[in-house]
C-alpha cells in the first residue's frame, strides 16, 4: 500500500509540474501569438499548439531526468526543468514563425521562459520538502566486496535524505549472519559482488521484499546485452557482443553525416574565431592531432582546436589532463575547453568515417595500453567505434574511474539502438554547462589505477574518489 501511495504521489507531483510549466506557455500563446497568426486557429488548433508543447516539455524532462525529486539534488532537477522549457520553448518559437510567415517578436517568449524558471523553482522546493516529509528514509544496509566505501558516497551525494544507512558490513561478513543484517531493512545496496555470493543475497531479498540495488561487474553489464531465446525446451540467453543489425549501422551511418554536416555548417562561424584567437596567442599551430585508436584497435589521427602549449609533452611521456590545474592550458584553451569548442573539429573525422557520434571516446594507443596492463577488459570497448560523445561521457565524469568508464561503456555497447544515440546525443547538451563533467585528475598523472581492493585501512577515506580517466584531453 506504501508503494502504491508513493507512486501516486509522485505521478501527481510530476502532473502538477507539467500543468504549470505548459499553462505559462498557453497564456503566452493566448494572448500574444494566436492573434497574431496568419490564419488564426480555432479551439482545436490552439489546443493543439498547447499539447504539442506539454508533449515536448515532457519528452525532454524524461531525457534530462527532470522530475526526479527523490535522487536528483534540487539544483540539478531545476537546471534539468529549465534545459527542457527552453527546448520546448524554441521549438514552438520556430513553429510560430511557421504560422505567422514572419519573424515574431522573442521577447513575450522570453518573459514566459523567465517565469517558467521560477515555477520550477517553486514546485521543486515544493515538492522535495513533500516528498521527503511523506516518504522518510529508507533503512538500508551496505554489502560489499571489493568495492567499500558507497555509504561515503550515499552521504556525499545528498542521498542521506532518500536512504538511511543502518548497516554497511562484507559480504563475508553478512554470509556469517545474514538474518541479522538484513533485521528491518528496506533497502540493500551490493557493491562489487561476486555472482554465487550475489544470488544468495538476491534470492532472500526477493524473498523478504527488499529492495535491492546492484553495482554491477563487468561480466553483468555484458550480460545485460543478453536476448532471451527459447532452445532445446530450455530458456536459453544469447550474448553476441557488438553484432548489431545491418539495418541499424546503416541508419547509424546516415545519422553521422547529416548530423556532422550540419554541425559544421552552424558551427563554422565560431570555429573561424577559434582559429584566429588560438593564431593570435602564441603563434603556433591552430589544429592539434593525435593518434587515437577506434574499432577493433584501428589507429587514426583525431583534430582538435590545439588548448595547450605546443610544448605540452616535450618530454614524450602522455600525461592525461589536470583540468583547471594543469599549466599548460592556453588563456584561450581554458575558454574553448569549458565550452567543448576545442571538440569541433572532430566532425571531420565524423565525416571521413574515423569516428561517430556517439562511441566510446577515443583513447591514446599508450594510455590504453596502461589500462589494460592492469584492466584487461579495456580492450573490450574497441569493440564499438569511437564517438564525439558516448555514455560514459554524459553519466560520469572526466576524471571519472576507468572501471567505472568502462562499465558505462560496455552499457552501451551492450544495448545498440539509435533511440539510444539520440538520448545521449540531448543528454550531451545538458552537461555541456556543468563543469564537474570536466574536472581534471592529479597533476602529472600519466597511469591508469585498477579496479579498487577491499582494504581496510580505507575506513577513513573515500574510496570511490580515484584518479583515472578515460580520454586525454590535450
Amino acid at each position: 500500500m506504501t508503494d502504491i501511495k508513493h507512486d501516486l504521489g509522485l505521478r501527481a507531483m510530476k502532473a502538477l509540474n507539467v500543468a504549470l510549466i505548459t499553462a505559462s506557455f498557453a497564456v503566452c500563446w493566448y494572448l500574444y501569438y494566436a492573434p497574431r497568426l496568419y490564419s488564426p486557429f480555432f479551439n482545436k488548433g490552439n489546443w493543439a499548439i498547447v499539447a504539442l508543447f506539454a508533449l515536448l516539455y515532457i519528452t525532454y524532462c524524461k531525457v534530462y531526468d527532470a522530475l526526479i525529486i527523490s535522487i536528483n539534488q534540487a539544483s540539478e532537477v531545476l537546471y534539468s526543468q529549465a534545459l527542457a522549457a527552453v527546448i520546448a520553448d524554441a521549438i514552438l518559437y520556430v513553429v510560430i514563425f511557421l504560422l505567422t510567415k514572419h519573424v515574431p517578436h522573442p521577447a513575450p517568449l522570453l518573459l514566459t521562459f523567465l517565469v517558467q524558471v521560477v515555477l520550477s523553482a517553486v514546485w521543486t522546493g515544493a515538492a522535495r520538502s513533500w516528498y521527503f516529509a511523506v516518504f522518510p528514509p529508507k533503512r538500508t544496509a551496505v554489502i560489499y566486496d571489493k568495492r567499500p566505501g558507497l555509504e561515503i558516497l550515499v552521504s556525499e551525494y545528498g542521498l542521506r535524505r532518500k536512504f538511511d544507512i543502518l548497516v554497511t558490513v562484507s559480504v563475508a561478513e553478512y554470509l556469517r549472519k545474514p538474518d541479522d543484517v538484513l533485521k528491518g531493512i528496506e533497502v540493500v545496496f551490493l557493491s562489487g559482488i561476486h555472482s554465487h555470493e550475489r544470488n544468495i543475497i538476491l534470492k532472500q531479498c526477493i524473498q523478504e521484499g527488499i529492495e535491492i540495488y546492484v553495482i554491477p561487474r563487468i561480466g553483468d553489464t555484458i550480460m545485460s546485452g543478453a536476448k532471451q531465446i527459447h532452445m532445446l525446451h530450455l530458456p536459453i540467453l544469447n550474448v553476441e557482443w557488438q553484432n548489431p543489425p545491418a539495418e541499424y549501422l546503416i541508419v547509424k551511418r546516415a545519422l553521422d553525416i547529416v548530423i556532422a554536416g550540419c554541425a559544421l555548417v552552424v558551427a563554422s562561424p565560431f570555429m573561424v574565431i577559434t582559429a584566429i584567437a588560438i593564431k593570435a596567442t602564441d603563434g603556433g599551430p591552430v589544429f592539434y592531432k593525435q593518434k587515437r585508436l577506434t574499432k577493433n584497435g584501428q589507429e587514426f589521427y583525431v583534430m582538435k582546436f590545439r588548448s595547450m602549449r605546443v610544448d605540452a609533452e616535450k618530454d614524450g611521456v602522455a600525461r592525461l589532463s589536470a583540468g583547471d590545474n594543469d599549466d599548460r592550458i592556453t588563456p584561450v584553451g581554458r575558454i574553448i575547453r569549458k565550452c567543448r569548442i576545442d571538440e569541433l573539429p572532430q566532425l571531420f573525422n565524423i565525416l571521413k568515417g574515423d569516428m561517430t557520434i556517439v562511441g566510446p571516446r577515443p583513447e591514446r594507443p599508450e594510455i590504453a595500453k596502461q589500462y589494460m596492463e592492469e584492466l584487461p577488459e579495456f580492450a573490450l570497448r574497441l569493440k564499438g567505434k569511437a564517438g564525439l560523445t558516448g555514455y560514459a561521457q554524459v553519466y560520469g565524469k572526466y576524471n571519472t574511474e576507468p572501471y567505472d568508464k568502462l562499465q558505462m561503456d560496455l552499457m552501451y555497447l551492450a544495448h545498440p539502438s539509435i533511440v539510444e544515440d539520440l538520448r545521449i546525443m540531448f543528454t550531451t547538451v545538458k552537461i555541456l554547462f556543468m563543469p564537474e563533467s570536466t574536472e581534471g585528475i592529479a597533476v602529472g598523472q600519466t597511469t591508469a589505477t585498477k579496479e579498487p581492493e577491499r582494504n581496510s585501512n580505507m575506513a577513513n577515506k573515500n574510496p570511490w574518489e580515484f584518479q583515472g580517466n578515460a580520454g586525454s584531453r590535450k
